[in-house]
Order: C-alpha cells, then structure tokens, then sequence
C-alpha cells in the first residue's frame, strides 16, 4: 500500500514536504492498525483536526478519494485505509469519500458494511448521504441482481428525504444501464395503470430514453423497435437524445444505412445536431460507406460550426487503423494535438489494436503514460491478453509492472490474463501463485485443470527468470 500510495500522490504533484510527511505517517506503526476488524464504527470519538501535531497533516479529500480508487479491487484494504485515516490523521470524511468506499464495498456485495456507513453518515451534518449516495446502491444492487434489495432502497430514500424525482430516475437509470430494464419498464408502465404516475414521479421524455437505451444495452434489437414506437403511441416527444440513441441502435444492430436515413429525417424536422448526433451519423456511415465519406462528414460537421470533440477523433482513428492506414491515423493524431484536442486513453486503444508488434505497442504505451494519460483497467488486461496469445512474457510482466507503480490494484480480469500468460508458457507453480493471490483478495478465478499442487512453485520461479533472459528483449528505447 505504501508503495501505490505514494505514487498516486507523487503523480498529483503534492509538495514534497507533504509528500515526505505522508511517507513518514504510512511507514509509522500506527499504519497498518494491528488486529484490523472491519467494522465501519468509527475507532474513537470524532476529533476536530488539529492545527499542528506530530501525527496530524492536512490531507485533502482529493488525496483521500484517490488513495481509496486505488484499493477499489481491495475492499479491506481501502476500508483499513479510510477507517486509519481518520483514527491516526484526525481526517473528517466527508459525503464524497463516504460514497467513495460505499461503492468499493458493494463492488464486492459488502452492503451490510455499506449501509453502517450510512447509518453513520446520518450522525454528521457535513456528511449526510446524498442522491450519489443512493445511485451507487442502485447501482450495486442492480449489478449483483438484488433488484428486490434495489427498489427496497428507494423506498428508504424517503428516511433521508431523498425520495424525489432525482432518485426515481436514477434507480431507472440503473435498472436500465444493467440489463433490468424489463423491471424497470414493468415499473413505471406497469400493466394497465401508470406505476409510475401513481408514486407521483413524472414519466417524460428522459426516462422514457433511458428505457430505450436500456433495451439498446440488452442488444434486444425488435425490442428497440417496438419501444421506438410505442413512445410514439403515447405521445412521447422524440428529442436529440432519443434520436441519438435510435440511431445508434439501427447502427449496432447492423443497420448503419437506416442510422443514416434518421439523420437525414431529423434535418428535414429541423432539428439541429450536436456533436454526439453528429458522432453516431459518423460511425454510422463510416460502417456502411467506408472510412472517406466518414470524413467528409466531419469536415461538413465542421463547416456547419460543430467542433469535433475526442469521440469525433477516436472514431476515424478507429476506422483508420481497422483499415490498416495507420500513417494516417497518426497523422489525425497529430492534427488532434495541435486543435487543441488532448487524446484520451481510447485515441491509443485503437493504436494497440493495429500494431504488430510488442515493441511498437509498447512504444505507443510509454507515449501514452507520457502524455499524462492514465491507462484504464481494460487497457492493462488488453495488452496483457496480446501478449499472452503472443507467447511473449517480458512485456506481460512490463505491463503488470507498470499497473503497480501506477497504484493501480489488478481485478480479476488483470490476474487471469497473467496467469492464462503463464499457463500458457507452462509456468504452473508461478501461475498458482498469483491465483492463491487473487483468491485471497476475494477476487474470482477462472478454474484451470492445469493448477494443481504447489510442489513446482519454487522450481518454476527459477525457471521463469531463465526463459525471460533467453526471450528477444522488448525495450522501450529512446
């Protein structure tokens, strides 16, 4: 922890002395407290924050938010953290970083904890729960299927005073952003009386489009259809994002030319485009015309004085790369550059796509860690599966390596793309070790046939480090 927290905090540019403090606090042996339980009672009385003592440092909530984002795949780790925090530091935790570690423990369906938080939320004026609050339990319950425990959730929302239209939309938007949206319609359609007019919730044009994105995430294309048209039956005012979304259906269910044939319906309404509409008409035409009318879309985007925004970029950089004109991607990258249009982490996932080799990826990695663009979770495990089907391990490890001095902790997905990298190469004993590590931290593990007893770790972890020696070396280079 010590090592990922301090490279967090030296990535936000903290002043050294506050930096140094924090190192000096972390490496204490008051952290880690001994004997740690994880009971979200507070260790002691709420304290005022000293001006100046020997163990006291003003640490801010945006240090706090990020330390805990680091432990998001360590839910024991960032409760010890959030609860030494405020026992050793005397740090007041207030209504953001609250959410912050409600969230990390329903990651990890810890929701009794979670809602002892709340509870003790309630007993602090400065951290009362909020509507954040309440969507991150939506949210939780909704992704572990718990959609009785969900719609339970709102009605306490009425104990905080927090049972509102905000709320209702936000546990829609939660049924339907993870595939619940039949209970979500079932909820505010109901079947013969209007459910949700009944509770006295408005039912206007946005929850209807969350629904419809809802179906859209479901991949239920005739679904889509038919909802598209019932909105139409009861009188729904079709707006930009209804549209928007529409499109995107007809282009994701493999009609882009129909994606086109709204566009052109929504001109002839008068409807004037933003850049979102624009970006699905972009795609859309991109797919079924190909990458050069794509790009004389954009230019008359721009004529019409629409200025394209990263998604524009990223989605003809897509198409470039897909149609191997990777010189011209980079060329779109650099004129991205120079308008002003920082890239983002997917601008350089479609570069690692069409690369062919492990030095040019890595090459593209450490530019992008360059730039100050933080890989996501999705863009360590990819290039790790890369790797893997490769047969290459250096770079597999390069990439974990970099993952831990970024403080970033693996989830499931990270470690089971390492350990299928050794499996692979037939590293047995090193593979078990890092599944015995996952599992201990709760996290699920794909079951392999070929992990069976430990008595080849240690073999296998002199072995490991003979095959990385006689492997080509992928270095970064200047």
């Amino acid at each position: 922890m010590l090592f990922s927290l301090s490279t967090r905090l030296h990535t936000s540019r903290s002043p050294l002395p506050l930096f140094t403090h924090i190192l000096n606090l972390l490496i204490s042996p008051t952290f880690p407290p001994k004997n740690q339980s994880f009971s979200t009672r507070p260790p002691s009385p709420k304290l005022k924050k000293p001006s100046n003592t020997e163990h006291s440092i003003d640490f801010t909530q945006t240090t706090i938010l990020e330390a805990l984002t680091s432990y998001t795949n360590d839910w024991k780790r960032a409760l010890e953290f959030f609860n030494w925090v405020e026992s050793q530091c005397r740090f007041e935790h207030t209504t953001q970083t609250y959410n912050r570690i409600i969230d990390i423990l329903g990651k990890f369906f810890e929701f009794d904890l979670a809602w002892n938080l709340i509870d003790r939320m309630k007993q602090d004026v400065y951290s009362l729960p909020d509507h954040i609050t309440f969507r991150v339990m939506f949210k939780r319950y909704v992704m572990a299927h718990l959609i009785k425990e969900a719609f339970s959730t709102f009605d306490r929302t009425d104990e905080f005073n927090l049972k509102d239209q905000t709320s209702f939309s936000n546990l829609i938007d939660a049924l339907c952003e993870y595939k619940h949206v039949i209970e979500a319609e079932e909820f505010c359609l109901g079947k013969g009386d209007n459910v949700g007019k009944r509770l006295g919730f408005e039912l206007d044009t946005k929850i209807y489009n969350m629904m419809l994105r809802g179906w859209f995430k479901m991949g239920w294309w005739k679904k889509c259809r038919e909802f598209w048209e019932e909105m139409d039956r009861r009188g729904v005012h079709k707006d930009l994002h209804s549209y928007s979304i529409f499109m995107d259906i007809e282009c994701k269910s493999g009609k882009p030319w129909k994606a086109v044939k709204l566009y052109k319906e929504m001109k002839k309404k008068g409807i004037e485009l933003d850049v979102v509409a624009y970006n699905t008409v972009i795609r859309a035409i991109g797919l079924s015309d190909g990458v050069d009318v794509a790009v004389r879309l954009y230019r008359e985007m721009m004529e019409l004085g629409c200025e394209p925004n990263v998604v524009t970029y990223n989605i003809i950089l897509k198409f470039l790369c897909e149609s191997g004109r990777v010189r011209e991607a980079y060329q779109v990258l650099h004129k991205m550059c120079r308008s002003g249009c920082a890239p983002n982490v997917i601008t350089y996932h479609s570069f690692f796509g069409c690369l062919e080799t492990p030095r040019e990826i890595l090459l593209m990695f450490d530019r992008m860690n360059e730039s100050g663009i933080r890989p996501r979770m999705d863009t360590y495990v990819t290039l790790m599966r890369k790797f893997g089907r490769w047969g290459f391990l250096r770079p597999v490890f390069i990439v974990w390596k970099k993952m831990e001095e970024h403080g970033v902790s693996p989830d499931e997905f990270a470690y089971n793309a390492l350990i299928d990298a050794l499996v692979q190469k037939g590293e047995f004993g090193m593979a078990r070790k890092y599944d015995e590590e996952m599992l201990a931290k709760g996290l699920s593990a794909k079951p392999r046939v070929e992990l069976g007893t430990e008595e080849d770790l240690k073999y296998d972890e002199q072995m490991i480090a003979i095959k990385l020696l006689a492997e080509p070396r992928v270095e970064l280079g200047r």
